[in-house]
């Protein structure tokens, strides 16, 4: 936060089922603005490498989370000089790979992320492609901000990472709130006739 209290851009650069969504939630208790997964600026950038609605939405918010953001941390970096980046990993890739996996089960085969993110539509059977997809971008972007500890901060909320890291990172007070565990797996009421689907759909290799 600067002297005029304004908080820089806070980008998280986590992949999703890496507790995205909680970083959202702490971001609104701060009293930030804050954005989710936005599909057609995935496939903007994925698909036509064009950023100009990324740029519009940046105007627009403090801090974003989920899809695309983790795919275009470096042109975020030179696009929005100053700005925070936030790493959220899992305690293991197994366990990422899991929540990814009991996710995918439970939302929209076609109408989600995953194809245009990871180049599955699910990621069973595709197990090692997505482990190495994760492993790779918690690599590349350790290495991107090596040295850059004002700028980048790794967060894992399974090893006691909490709100007071957060604010501490981002130069504000900590609230006496607990961590906001949101989005936290299968505790959501589940749609019997998607996950029949879905588990249908990967039988055919879909």
């Amino acid at each position: 936060m600067d002297t005029n209290g304004n908080y820089p851009k806070i980008f998280g650069i986590g992949l999703n089922k890496t507790g995205t969504t909680t970083l959202g939630e702490c971001g609104r208790i701060l009293g930030l603005r804050c954005t989710g997964c936005d599909r057609k600026l995935l496939k903007d950038v994925v698909a036509r490498n064009d950023f100009s609605q990324i740029i519009q939405k940046v105007r627009c918010y403090d801090l974003f989370e989920d899809w695309p953001w983790p795919l275009v941390y470096k042109d975020l970096d030179e696009m929005f000089p100053g700005s925070k980046f936030v790493l959220t990993v899992r305690s293991t890739e197994e366990k990422w790979l899991e929540s990814l996996k009991s996710h995918s089960l439970r939302t929209h085969p076609f109408k989600h992320c995953r194809k245009l993110a990871y180049g599955f539509n699910f990621p069973h059977t595709h197990e090692k492609d997505h482990i190495e997809f994760y492993k790779r971008h918690n690599e590349s972007v350790r290495t991107y901000f090596e040295g850059r500890r004002s700028d980048f901060l790794e967060l894992c909320w399974e090893n006691g990472d909490g709100l007071d890291k957060l604010c501490n990172f981002l130069g504000h007070d900590v609230p006496d709130v607990p961590l906001p565990h949101a989005n936290k797996g299968a505790d959501k009421r589940v749609d019997r006739r998607r996950l029949f689907l879905n588990s249908m759909l990967i039988n055919i290799n879909y």
